[in-house]
């Protein structure tokens, strides 16, 4: 299953359960990260997660992104 596919399902989760995902993601990145900073990026994950389910913001697939860095850096 490649990135993209898996970006997909997990966009299709129910809000609680893209929480979770959030949450076990970050927290597998850096083992280290002291309490509060676990604290920061997971109410970031939540902000960013509630932006996106509300309509305020709209999400762009990762080849998109990967594209214009591409561009930006040449």
């Amino acid at each position: 299953m490649d990135l993209q596919k898996i970006e997909n399902e997990a966009l299709h989760l129910p809000r609680a359960e893209r929480a979770k995902l959030i949450q076990t993601l970050v927290l597998s990145l850096e083992d280290s990260l002291d309490d509060e900073l676990k604290v920061d990026w997971l109410m970031e994950a939540k902000r960013r997660g509630e932006e996106l389910d509300n309509g305020t913001v709209e999400a762009i697939p990762a080849h998109q992104v990967m594209e214009k860095a591409r561009t930006l850096l040449k």
